[in-house]
């Protein structure tokens, strides 16, 4: 927690002093591209590393860590030579190792923007994870740093290539069981910790609504295929010892412009893990849906069955250097890591003033 609050202080003000990269950071041909992983923490250690031994595209090429023992570890397990190993103070350097292609920023929320923002400078693409950042502003600043650097941005989000999810769009957008009309796209679990990071409000950026709310707006907005006009939400609190200047609970509801609305819960202190759409007498939907274990699903009609990979992330990361590989916006994009952040920004406001609040497009 010392190192992660020590870096939480560190400001935009380093990658300013950075020179734009001069060359384009570009796949000359099919090899894998090496990515270095920023953060070496449950994530990037149990879902990451294990999916880049997976993946056809990319390879686990580089670690940036505050931490000796784990750069130990992770040297020996994935053979990664001394050379390709940084720290925070020396992440800058990465600018002129021609192994590392991509830089996946898997850090607190509060060091988002900064290591992303670093890394297009130094001539990197650039994987990051959700929530994008802590507001719109600095979306906007990601993704105008990695337009200049003409660099790719893309964001963390696994389930845009996860075929359960991938099909809940399909059947939404393509209306074979009718036009939606109600949806139910809710994710908690219990993390009643006060020493994480995800409960301070100025590491996480506003606990449950940031973490998790991510995945119920998607949920919803992509099985539609629209942008939601409106919210309206409720915030709570319970436990007051642990949940500090956040939320420990919001339920919120989202209405789109076709006349779906949905309904969410997002949750630090109990379970679920839901999503469920209806059209008239038919349904579909997924439970569990967001979990990286994989999803399960079942509609009015037949079940929603995939064989899929071990890791999700592999889709995703692949798909990722072929946007590389051929000059095209990811799925993922950075506009679509900032049109959650906006989402959620209207969340909030919502519940604090007790009132629907408006969403220009």
């Amino acid at each position: 927690m010392q190192r992660r609050q020590f870096l939480a202080q560190s400001t935009l003000a380093t990658a300013a002093l950075l020179t734009p990269a001069s060359l384009l950071c570009t796949a000359p041909d099919n090899r894998p591209l090496g990515i270095a992983l920023v953060g070496l923490g449950n994530y990037a250690t149990n879902q990451l590393a294990p999916a880049l031994l997976q993946t056809k595209n990319c390879r686990l090429a580089g670690i940036v860590t505050g931490s000796p023992e784990k750069a130990a570890v992770w040297k020996a397990k994935y053979n990664i030579p001394d050379k390709n190993v940084y720290n925070y103070e020396t992440f800058d350097r990465i600018r002129d190792n021609p192994d590392i292609d991509i830089v996946y920023v898997v850090l607190p929320n509060s060091m988002h923007a900064e290591y992303t923002i670093r890394a297009a400078r130094a001539g990197k693409h650039v994987i990051c994870e959700k929530p994008m950042a802590l507001n719109v502003r600095e979306c906007e600043q990601m993704i105008e740093a990695c337009a200049a650097a003409k660099v790719q941005l893309a964001i963390g989000y696994r389930l845009y290539y996860e075929p359960h999810h991938l099909e809940m769009r399909r059947l939404g957008v393509e209306k074979p069981l009718g036009a939606v009309k109600t949806i139910e796209s809710s994710l908690g679990f219990s993390m009643a910790n006060p020493e994480s990071w995800r409960l301070n409000k100025a590491m996480g950026g506003g606990g449950a609504i940031m973490d998790l709310g991510v995945y119920c707006i998607q949920g919803a907005r992509r099985t539609v295929g629209e942008l939601p006009v409106a919210v309206t939400a409720q915030g709570y609190v319970r436990d007051t010892k642990v949940f500090k200047d956040i939320y420990e609970m919001m339920m919120f509801q989202m209405e789109f412009p076709g006349g779906a609305v949905s309904n969410s819960t997002t949750t630090y202190s109990s379970y679920v893990d839901r999503l469920y759409a209806t059209s008239d007498y038919r349904w579909f939907g997924l439970q569990p849906s967001f979990n990286a274990t994989g999803a399960k699903g079942v509609s009015s009609e037949a079940p929603i069955d995939f064989k899929t990979p071990d890791y999700q992330q592999i889709a995703q990361m692949d798909a990722f250097v072929q946007n590389i590989r051929d000059n095209t916006t990811p799925e993922a994009s950075g506009q679509e890591g900032m049109f959650d952040l906006k989402i959620i920004e209207a969340v909030v406001l919502a519940a604090q003033k007790g009132q629907q609040v408006e969403l220009n497009w």
